[in-house]
């Protein structure tokens, strides 16, 4: 593969470079402390021996339910030691969603703190391994009991090591397959690109359940010899405070909390001051968010564009600060961005140094013709609507998938619309974004009930609270008597407006 760089063969090799030269920097800080290269690699060998101890083998499912801090960063590397598969459970997600998802991949091992275990009492097929507080727990016994012995299994680097779920747009999540190569590479084409080295310090506050910030933390600064630094706060001012007390200087955000950094008097601007790079959802970002941000903080709002299947960024923008107002910058160097009958598609470039460097996915987990619909014609089908400018810069117009973007997070309205009409007396049910200022959408439903049934909002949000994550549920209820509807019976969303005007 002719790369201008040197890309790791396997996860397990993505600390050797910096492990032969400065094996004491410093590669990851969390809650619980600070973590050299050698700290994390002996970490990451007593966790794959603890999991070989549960009975963990290569191709086994290994879920992991953690908060952000050290157990979910040296679960992941023990995981790919072993050529496990990582399944990330997002925390978030109501005790019906979990059990879908370890199901559907059939996980047979579960690390998840306490009150995940709590949550989901038992699951038929799955070890519940708890790594509790203050080093509590059978996940921290084990580990206290391992060797850390170096593992360097003979890992195949394009198996199947990683499952992304996506919330589903049937209205079931499906299981986006990437292999160590994979998760490797966006990190290969983002220190290329943008010139990182050992001065990176990335902080992340999404949670590293998503396998999207596996691959944008540690193994995308490891190839930089940087630091990761992840963040155990959500809210502006924790955020800033981790930003200021840790001089991080490239981080992930939302369009939420960028809008409430800018608007907070209580965020200083030498709070964000070792900021050089901050990014965002290039759509997914108001202009006038982004402008508000700029105008106190005095930097530009780097767009992206990416999701799961590809994993993670596609686009983003040049380092030097130039954004084209709608879009979402230019694409990564191993990639190519073709449009498709107006559907935006990804394939490996073809020509130059990273002429095909880039994989496609290995597909969607047990779900063959999903699969063959988005890798059709070998590129990858993103479901997104838009166009590439003269410039290279890309423009999302539209998605032909519906997803609502709240808060930085994906909601399908599939999904909800499922979870609604499981009630008794709803008929039909349409799930949009409605405009918002601070959140970009937020989720409301329009819902048609029989004749003669009761059924009222509380009831609604109610049944949804116990099988949805909470930003998936729709914060306003709408009652139709019908809904505009197409030759063939399917309702016409796009004439929904004026339901929630």
């Amino acid at each position: 593969m002719p790369t201008p760089v040197a890309v790791p063969t396997t996860v397990a090799a993505v600390f050797d470079r910096v492990l032969a030269t400065a094996p004491d920097r410093e590669l990851l800080v969390t809650r619980s402390g600070r973590f050299t290269y050698a700290d994390v690699d002996r970490l990451a060998n007593r966790a794959a021996h603890a999991l070989a101890s549960m009975g963990v083998r290569e191709g086994d499912r290994v879920g992991g339910a953690l908060p952000n801090d050290t157990d979910v960063v040296v679960a992941f590397h023990g995981a790919m030691r072993l050529g496990a598969v990582w399944v990330g459970i997002n925390r978030a997600l109501a005790p019906p969603e979990k059990q879908y998802l370890l199901a559907d991949s059939g996980t047979s091992l579960l690390l998840c703190d306490t009150p995940t275990a709590e949550q989901l009492g038992s699951v038929a097929g799955v070890e519940l391994v708890v790594a509790g507080e203050n080093g509590s727990g059978e996940w921290h016994d084990a580990m206290g009991a391992a060797d850390d012995a170096p593992v360097r299994a003979d890992v195949d680097p394009h198996a199947p090591a990683g499952i992304a779920y996506t919330s589903g747009t049937t209205g079931f999540p499906k299981g986006a397959v990437h292999s160590q190569y994979n998760l490797l590479m966006p990190g290969a084409a983002l220190v290329a690109s943008r010139g990182y080295g050992p001065e990176l310090r990335k902080g992340d506050f999404l949670p590293l359940t998503i396998l999207n910030m596996q691959v944008l933390t540690t193994l995308t600064v490891a190839q930089a010899g940087g630091c990761a630094v992840i963040m155990d706060r959500t809210d502006a001012v924790g955020v800033a405070e981790w930003i200021r007390n840790e001089r991080v200087t490239t981080w992930n955000v939302v369009p939420a909390l960028v809008y409430s950094l800018a608007m907070m008097d209580e965020i200083a601007v030498g709070d964000l001051a070792s900021l050089d790079e901050v990014w965002v959802g290039g759509a997914d970002c108001p202009d006038a968010i982004r402008s508000a941000f700029e105008a106190k903080f005095g930097l530009p709002v780097t767009a992206t564009y990416g999701l799961s299947e590809a994993p993670t960024i596609v686009t983003i923008n040049d380092r030097d600060g130039t954004h084209v107002p709608g879009a979402s910058g230019r694409a990564l160097p191993h990639l190519d961005i073709q449009i498709v009958d107006g559907e935006v598609c990804v394939a490996p470039i073809a020509s130059g140094p990273w002429a095909g460097a880039y994989r496609l996915m290995l597909g969607y987990w047990e779900k063959p013709d999903a699969t063959a619909a988005t890798l059709a014609g070998g590129v990858l089908h993103t479901g997104d609507l838009g166009f590439v400018d003269d410039a290279g810069y890309l423009h999302i117009r539209d998605r032909k998938s519906l997803v609502i973007i709240r808060g930085g997070a994906n909601v399908y309205p599939a999904e909800v619309e499922r979870v609604v009409h499981e009630i008794d007396g709803v008929v039909a049910c349409a799930v949009v974004g409605v405009a918002d200022e601070r959140l970009g959408e937020r989720v409301a439903a329009a819902v048609e009930i029989a004749p003669g049934a009761t059924v009222t909002a509380e009831q609604l949000t109610a049944h949804c609270l116990a099988n949805l994550a909470k930003y998936k549920v729709p914060e306003r209820w709408v009652f139709v008597d019908g809904f505009p509807r197409n030759s063939m019976g399917k309702i016409q969303r796009r004439e929904l407006d004026s339901f929630f005007l």
